[in-house]
């Protein structure tokens, strides 16, 4: 089962690194809140659990996607839009941080649904541009 596993997480990686690389920078966005989001059930499921360890990884990774989104913002030339996506994702981060420290899984409710309003505007603002 392990070897199982293994090869569908490698064939996995190999499809999301090619999906990557042809990607251009509006799907990548898309990716990313994709693979954040993919990781909150995760998450969830390791609260649930109690598996503390593994929450505290998909805690890790769910930051640090947002810290990417937010750092890709550029502020001046976004004007207002670009300011409010990044108090969503300080919001986000906040939210993590007390789910992980609280061990609450109600806290990621309000990521998911702040990061799949602002997938919803983002992938209609890439059929429209």
């Amino acid at each position: 089962m392990l070897m199982q596993n293994s090869g569908f997480d490698s064939y996995q990686s190999v499809d999301l690194d090619a999906q990557a690389a042809s990607a251009n920078p509006h799907q990548l966005v898309l990716m990313l809140i994709d693979g954040l989001l993919d990781e909150l059930i995760r998450v969830k499921g390791h609260i649930e659990s109690k598996r503390l360890e593994a929450k505290s990884k998909g805690i890790s990774k769910c930051m640090n996607i947002l810290i990417g989104l937010d750092s890709a913002l550029d502020i001046e030339a976004g004007d207002e839009l670009a300011a409010n996506l990044h108090d969503l994702y300080e919001f986000c981060i906040a939210e993590l941080f007390k789910a992980s420290s609280e061990n609450k899984a109600e806290h990621l409710d309000s990521v998911e649904k702040v990061m799949k309003n602002i997938r919803e505007g983002w992938e209609g603002f890439g059929q429209h541009a």
